[in-house]
């Protein structure tokens, strides 16, 4: 039993395995599965994703994905890929295996198969009589319990290391520099070399549980006075307003994720509408509106961790962070703590605009907070209706001031493999008694990694 749940050789991820090696070897076809193995549970395909089954074509590989997701699931995840595919497969009943043999034409010896669990994908290989790689599982950074099965995993991946060489026959197509046992890892992190939350998905889930309550700990002790009290009746003075579609769509970009992100921002909205920041209070987007969890019926949305974007329940409320860093912005209110990942989510639709993405927030330790230094108060207007977002901040005075967010050098570049969004974002003041600039501050020299199909960066704004 322990034998037919051994994989041939294993990988950190798909982009581990050395795809020209396999073709040396005589390997004509390859067997995929989807969620947790090429992109996390229910996600889409990436554009990472789709050039890398180009890559496989133009090597000269034929491709079928062999999963246990229904028609539906499978199509949404196949939209811009061009491979054949067997869904309800049942696995690991090698039924499944021997259809997608049978669909590649291609004999046993020529078959490897890709996926992320033992129990199910290698098992099922190995009952039909093909190779396999078995690749680590790709996670979700909210994800609080990997399963009992992973341990399982873990242990059996640990016997492999120390058994004969017919059990290893693929290791020599699995980069070496990425193949790393978790010993190895352990390794490294004792000698500086990663965090330990990049030991392991569990690692990771300690050392999430460890930052937010650091956080808790915190609070408890800066005595901090955050703002609290809602009002229904408006100020007065409007200071800056926002408003913008929540739907973003494009190649790459999961319709269903995007709508959960509507709804998602929809319900923390309601616990900042209204809100008032006295004069020497700290507003704090965490404090605010609370754990996103699905028991208060935040869904899956977009998320970005790790570079990656992904599913994570409660995401896409950096996208209100960001809205609220803007009304922050043209406010003479102080930024105590701000956070950035990528602005360069999804392409630009019709004109550039500056600080339109890119503020990070993550419960609760990665957190937006901004502190009232006036003597007057402040306060915050944030309305869902359907897919548009409507957000103001108001006063009870009016401001001497008039604030603009200004772009200087942008352009996208290429880095090896990789795009960035480059430019230097400033917030210039301006007295509206005189007219005169009394103020010119750089918010953010940004470099961010481009997160949407490279194809789509406009030509003239793209240096080489």
């Amino acid at each position: 039993m322990i034998r037919r749940l051994l994989p041939d050789a294993y990988a950190p991820s798909v982009f581990s395995i050395d795809y020209r090696m396999l073709r040396k070897m005589g390997f004509r076809a390859l067997i995929f599965d989807i969620d947790n193995t090429l992109v996390p549970h229910g996600e889409s395909a990436t554009p990472k994703i789709e050039r890398f089954f180009r890559y496989l074509h133009r090597l000269g590989f034929q491709t079928i994905l062999l999963t246990n997701n229904d028609q539906a699931r499978t199509r949404r995840f196949l939209k811009n890929i061009q491979t054949d595919y067997l869904c309800d497969a049942a696995k690991p009943d090698p039924v499944g295996f021997f259809r997608a043999a049978e669909r590649l034409n291609c004999d046993a010896k020529e078959i490897v198969c890709i996926g992320d669990q033992m129990f199910i994908d290698t098992l099922g290989a190995n009952r039909a009589g093909l190779r396999s790689i078995h690749v680590h599982y790709t996670v979700k950074p909210n994800e609080k319990q990997i399963g009992k099965k992973r341990y399982l995993e873990y242990a059996m991946l640990g016997i492999r290391h120390f058994l004969p060489e017919q059990f290893h026959t693929l290791d020599c197509a699995v980069r070496r520099t990425e193949h790393e046992s978790l010993t190895e890892r352990f390794r490294k992190f004792r000698r500086g070399d990663i965090l330990f939350c990049d030991i392991s998905p569990a690692c990771y889930c300690i050392s999430e549980r460890k930052e937010i309550l650091l956080r808790d700990m915190q609070n408890l002790r800066a005595h901090i006075r955050f703002a609290e009290h809602q009002s229904e009746n408006e100020l007065p003075c409007t200071v800056w307003t926002e408003h913008g579609n929540l739907i973003k769509r494009g190649n790459g970009i999961d319709p269903v994720l995007q709508q959960n992100k509507a709804e998602n921002i929809a319900l923390a909205a309601k616990t900042l509408d209204g809100l008032m920041i006295r004069p020497g209070e700290t507003f704090s987007f965490w404090h605010t509106v609370g754990n996103t969890t699905k028991r208060r019926g935040y869904k899956d949305g977009r998320i970005l961790a790790n570079g990656i974007l992904m599913p994570g329940v409660g995401g896409g409320l950096c996208n209100l962070g960001n809205t609220l860093h803007l009304l922050v912005l043209h406010s003479p209110l102080t930024v105590t703590e701000v956070h950035y990942h990528s602005d360069a989510l999804a392409p630009d639709h019709g004109k550039r605009v500056p600080m339109s993405a890119g503020t990070s927030v993550s419960y609760n330790y990665i957190d937006f907070r901004f502190r009232n230094d006036t003597d007057q108060p402040f306060q915050l207007s944030v309305k869902v209706e359907g897919e548009e977002m409507y957000a103001a901040l108001r006063c009870l005075h009016p401001i001497p001031y008039d604030y603009a967010i200004t772009e200087e050098g942008h352009h996208f570049e290429k880095d090896g493999d990789t795009y960035y969004r480059v430019s230097k974002i400033y917030r210039e003041t301006t007295d509206l008694r005189t007219g005169e600039v009394t103020d010119k501050t750089l918010i953010r020299d940004n470099r961010s990694e481009v997160m949407f199909d490279p194809a789509e960066i406009p030509a003239e704004l793209l240096t080489q």
